[in-house]
């Protein structure tokens, strides 16, 4: 199954405050999005090369990466990389 990874931590002000309230918006929509605290997963970071945050990296039904969004952005680039995956 598709599904974007969020990467962020509580000390990222853009994280706490523009793309986290996007993405639980995004998740009570129905995308499926799993949530990354880097602080409490680096391995999972490193795992995916995130060195900046906010991140959110878009996975196909392979679990393949497919597309990768370092930073803030609006919520309809959210949704468009998740239909593009």
């Amino acid at each position: 199954m598709k599904q974007l990874i969020y990467f962020s931590a509580e000390w990222c002000g853009p994280c706490r405050t523009i793309v986290g309230p996007i993405i639980n918006e995004l998740i009570t929509e129905g995308y499926s999005i799993k949530k990354i605290n880097v602080d409490a997963s680096p391995e999972m970071a490193q795992h995916y090369g995130i060195r900046n945050i906010p991140a959110v990296v878009g996975l196909n039904g392979m679990g393949e990466e497919r597309s990768r969004k370092i930073g803030q952005a609006s919520k309809q680039t959210y949704i468009d990389m998740y239909n593009q995956i």
